[in-house]
């Protein structure tokens, strides 16, 4: 039994959004808290605490630059406007009183913005009047950074993938090497703290697959200092475009997939669909910090996947061909599955003016529909293809080499329920067939017993 953690962007996604619904969700604070302050970053402090967004409870979390000041606007562009009257925590354990309040129901469209988080020196550009702070990190140096990090090779792997994606997409965005592309120091430290954060929130639950749902966008333009942009920004829009990430404009004013959080999405997710049947464990809730007509939360879910079999979401492609040669079929199907096709068959069928023709079916995953058309248009004759999708099970399955009186052998090993069964691969019966001049069914059954035993 697998579990799943399922993040839910029906308000779009941004670092703090996804830290915060991850620690909500049961990551470890304490682990987070001691992870970055082996990086030996200052300038900043931790928040920690508890909001409400059109009515709904959320986990409240952001990073706190020291030199922008509490409850003012700071270098990422937005007024934090915390408020908590027992005062919240920071990660060096201070307690600051606000006397602003951010507990109560608020679903006005204010000008602060979660989206703001992308502070590098070319996409953002926000007015910077800390003239002391302007120091610049490039990549590499973000990387030297991580590599300080006192967590294991997965987390650091991780953040320096996401990080790896906001440089390419700003280096693109821009028409310069990735070498190039410099980040704030305040910008740097927000959105290393946020990515970090998520690698070592995400490693902490420990989960087996993460699907991510379409990113809810807004629409219209921000202001950067250049001058005002598209939404989606170009560094969301290279991201989403080079990692097949699924967008859904709403009609929203405003910026609600940042470049981080698009990075995050596109480097998170393991699998497309969710498990056709599971249990909810528990369920977290992030907070954004612009305010919509729905609640800006980020929802993030741990499912516990059924165990029996494996139900699957795929496609079904189909063609009638009747002007197609026996040696172009037959092209065709080691093509498409050496694509990727799970199966591929072909029908004898009878198609207008009574003409002889096949079928050519195939089924495959939802991201691979694309590249199984271009080989159906190419490699056959066909002038079109319909598809629907199906939805099957699947055993859990995985190949042993098994030793015989004939040699060795492969076997998959099937397990359903409390059951396993022993399916001999073809191509070793027929080798030790032909190696002894032995009949198949012999062949066959000798291996299954081994591997049965």
């Amino acid at each position: 039994m697998g579990k799943v953690l399922y993040l839910e962007c029906n308000s779009g996604i941004s670092g703090d959004m996804t830290v915060g619904a991850l620690l909500d969700l049961g990551a470890d604070k304490e682990a987070l808290i001691k992870a970055l302050q082996s990086l030996g970053v200052a300038g900043y402090h931790l928040y920690f605490g508890r909001t409400r967004k059109c009515g709904l409870d959320a986990y409240d979390f952001d990073v706190l630059l020291e030199d922008e000041g509490h409850g003012h606007e700071g270098d990422r562009g937005h007024d934090h406007g915390h408020s908590h009257e027992q005062g919240h925590e920071c990660d060096y354990g201070h307690s600051h009183q606000h006397d602003d309040s951010n507990n109560h129901e608020h679903c006005q469209e204010h000008d602060d913005s979660n989206n703001h988080k992308h502070c590098h020196d070319h996409e953002c550009g926000h007015s910077h009047d800390h003239d002391h702070l302007q120091v610049h990190r490039n990549l590499q140096d973000i990387y030297t950074i991580i590599d300080r990090l006192d967590s294991g090779s997965k987390v650091k792997a991780m953040a320096k993938q996401m990080f790896g994606m906001v440089a390419e997409a700003e280096s693109k965005a821009h028409g310069i090497p990735v070498e190039e592309v410099h980040f704030h120091e305040v910008g740097a430290i927000d959105s290393i703290v946020d990515i970090i954060s998520v690698a070592v929130c995400v490693d902490s639950l420990g989960v087996d697959e993460i699907v991510v749902s379409p990113l809810a966008e807004g629409h219209g333009s921000v202001r950067c200092q250049h001058g005002v942009i598209p939404v989606p920004v170009p560094a969301t829009a290279n991201i989403a475009a080079a990692h097949g990430l699924k967008l859904r404009f709403t009609d929203n004013e405003g910026e609600m997939v940042t470049p981080t959080g698009a990075a995050i999405a596109a480097a998170l997710e393991t699998r497309k669909n969710l498990p056709s049947s599971f249990q909810i464990l528990k369920t977290g809730i992030g907070a954004g910090k612009k305010d919509f007509k729905q609640a800006n939360v980020l929802r993030a879910m741990l499912l516990l996947e059924e165990e029996e079999g494996t139900g699957e979401n795929m496609w079904v492609l189909e063609a009638n061909i009747d002007d197609c040669s026996g040696e172009a079929f037959g092209f065709a199907m080691e093509s498409l599955l050496e694509a990727g096709a799970a199966d591929v068959w072909y029908t004898p069928v009878f198609m207008k003016k009574n003409r002889p023709a096949y079928m050519l079916s195939l089924i495959c995953r939802e991201e691979e529909i694309s590249r199984m058309e271009d080989i159906l248009f190419i490699q056959t004759t066909t002038i079109g293809v319909r598809r629907y999708p199906v939805l099957r099970t699947i055993l859990d399955r995985k190949k042993r080499k098994v030793m015989t009186e004939f040699g060795e052998a492969e076997v998959k090993v099937c397990t359903y329920k409390s059951r396993t069964f022993c399916y001999p691969e073809f191509e070793s019966v027929r080798s030790i067939c032909k190696e002894n001049g032995l009949d198949y069914q012999t062949v066959y059954n000798v291996i299954r017993r081994e591997a049965e035993k």
